[in-house]
């Protein structure tokens, strides 16, 4: 490993350019931290390159940079095509200015194609190839396939690096066997203050933290990766309209199909909103450069989806790095699964290395029997291998995926308690950690059964029931907002609780049709014996008169509309027998009542 040390100086921390001139060929940059400007380096090299970055947002944020103005960069993602590629290669020869390509991951092959159609071949003709924020390889190749497409023609170029503040401790591929590690060093403490906030409900503290940070005069960005988590949050925390979101193309196309517009596939400070909500593809490489210094809150929701857990060593310390101006503060609102079973790092590698031995062993099965059956059954076995997951399409192992999980098995283990949360951030050493937790009667478990798309609604609706006979009389602002949030996932259940009592939707047996009758039953006994009704009725019917069955069923229907009252069934004369003392009887063939006495009387 080398060290270069990195200072500050009256402009602040020196650039990567202050301390090496031009990123070495077949290194590790491992920047430390972000914003040294290594990207930057590589674009003013006096050389021709080509830099992998990890998203399309990144490419579009650097081309459209004034500071690269005359740089002449050429973005290549989707959209971009071969021939296009061709015409900018064969310009920039003719004015004899520098090829920079700056391309993801997906799009490297019609890079590579645009050179070998006009016979240049960039592994050994004079081109750098960098793969900038080289972590996502690792972070990324489980839902991305083809993050790794470049990395056979990478080991084949003479001139190539990899750069990353938060790169991967060890790469499985033993091609990297040969590269030096370039380790910048800072002389002075880099750490930033982290508030990290440990709780079982992070929907209600998420709620707490954002009218805490009301008053400030700053923009607030949201780190979550969940489009689905996203607009959940929006709406419980009632921010719709003072909300934008930053995602993938496709989930902009899903945000907006549920009426949502304001969301967008780049990075643009003129669409900022008062909340920035970002998902992974915006946390790292991207440059957001602010007058104001934004709050920053990541958020992770373990029990809904893992996928959200934020690494400290990689992700946090990304996250942060994006703006370049620096922060005002930054918190990690997480719950934690007490159900994730503790692993070591050498014991999620067994793991990983009894799986291949089990592939293997199927795999000499099917190559020692000869009947065609036998070789069917054990070729179905070994289709479903747990080590079929690290397989290319040619059946290779591909070491990414290896790397893959085990760095996802290990941030696991992070969330499996808060206490292993916070020990992750102080050992990673790119924090001052304050650590509070924020434990409440109910919270984000609960709320996962209610969630549960594999019960019923039946199911779901005795879970709510028996959470609402647990909160009882609700005491804290927490309960009370709780309970909102069970109205929420549940309005008409909520409501027959409060109004009928879990006895009473039980003996009903939790029938939709049945319980809504008897909610309005209930409310219009409710109503039609309070201290008014009868007040009212006493004054419209006299004791020891006679009313007719028409004047009785008109009177009672105005008197129940006056004071709302819900009607269980159709008002009739009859209905006057529940408060007075009547006969039936008639008059000049006429059908009535005779009124003796109220049922009720009232001061």
């Amino acid at each position: 490993m080398k060290y270069l040390k990195i200072s500050k100086n009256e402009r602040g921390v020196q650039y990567l350019t202050d301390i090496l001139p031009v990123i070495e060929t077949n290194t590790i940059l491992n920047k430390t931290i972000t914003g040294i400007g290594a990207t930057y380096s590589e674009i003013k090299a006096p050389r021709n390159s080509i830099i992998v970055e990890p998203t399309k947002p990144v490419i579009y944020g650097k081309c459209k940079d004034e500071k690269h103005k005359v740089d002449n960069l050429f973005g290549v993602y989707q959209g971009v095509y071969k021939d296009d590629i061709t015409d900018y290669i064969e310009k920039s020869i003719r004015k004899k200015k520098f090829i920079k390509i700056l391309t993801t991951p997906e799009s490297f092959r019609k890079v590579q194609d645009a050179f070998e159609e006009l016979d240049i071949d960039i592994r050994f003709d004079g081109y750098f190839l960098l793969f900038d924020e080289c972590q996502k390889m690792v972070k990324d190749c489980d839902y991305r396939q083809d993050i790794t497409l470049p990395m056979d023609l990478f080991f084949e170029c003479r001139e190539k690096a990899m750069v990353s503040a938060t790169p991967p401790t060890e790469f499985s591929d033993p091609r990297f066997k040969d590269f030096c590690i370039v380790k910048i060093s800072p002389d002075f403490d880099y750490r930033k203050e982290l508030n990290l906030h440990t709780t079982n409900n992070v929907l209600q503290y998420t709620r707490e933290l954002l009218k805490s940070l009301e008053d400030d005069d700053c923009p607030m960005f949201l780190f979550v990766n969940s489009t689905d988590m996203i607009f959940s949050l929006m709406r419980q925390l009632d921010v719709v309209g003072q909300s934008a979101v930053f995602c993938s193309e496709k989930s902009v196309t899903k945000l907006k199909q549920l009426e949502f517009k304001k969301a967008y596939e780049f990075w643009d400070e003129k669409k900022m909103a008062r909340y920035n909500w970002m998902t992974s593809r915006f946390y790292s490489a991207l440059d957001i450069e602010l007058e104001t210094q934004p709050n920053v809150v990541m958020l992770t929701e373990c029990y809904v989806a893992e996928y959200t857990m934020i690494d400290p060593y990689m992700d946090a310390v990304q996250i942060l790095g994006r703006f370049r101006n620096g922060i005002n503060q930054a918190f990690h609102v997480s719950n934690y699964d007490l159900r994730i079973p503790i692993k070591s790092k050498e014991q999620i590698v067994g793991r990983y290395q009894c799986d291949h031995e089990v592939y293997m062993r199927i795999k000499t099965m099917i190559e020692s029997v000869s009947v065609s059956e036998q070789k069917e059954a054990y070729s179905e076995l070994l289709a479903v291998c747990p080590y079929d997951k690290f397989l290319d399409r040619e059946g290779k192992e591909d070491c990414f995926r290896v790397d893959n999980y085990i760095d996802e098995e290990v941030v696991k283990t992070f969330y499996s308690s808060d206490l292993k949360l916070r020990e992750a951030y102080v050992a990673c050493e790119y924090f001052d950690v304050n650590h509070i937790g924020h434990p409440y009667r109910f919270g984000d478990y609960e709320r996962l059964k209610i969630a549960n798309q594999n019960i019923s609604i039946k199911e779901k609706r005795k879970i709510i029931v028996a959470q609402l006979e647990q909160l009882g009389d609700c005491v804290t602002e927490a309960e009370c907002q709780y309970k909102r949030d069970l109205q929420f996932a549940d309005p008409l259940i909520v409501e027959a609780y409060d109004v009928l009592g879990k006895k009473c939707i039980e003996q009903l047996k939790y029938c939709v049709t049945r319980i809504k009758e008897a909610i309005i039953v209930k409310k219009h006994q409710e109503k039609a014996y309070s201290t008014d009704v009868i007040k009212l009725i006493n004054v419209r019917f006299r004791a020891q008169q006679w009313y007719s069955s028409k004047d009785i069923k008109r009177i009672l229907s105005e008197i129940f509309e006056t004071l709302d009252i819900p009607h269980p069934k159709a008002i009739t004369s009859h209905t006057i027998n529940d408060y007075f003392e009547t006969n039936e009887k008639r008059l000049s063939n006429v059908r009535g009542y005779y009124l003796i006495e109220p049922k009720f009387r009232v001061a």
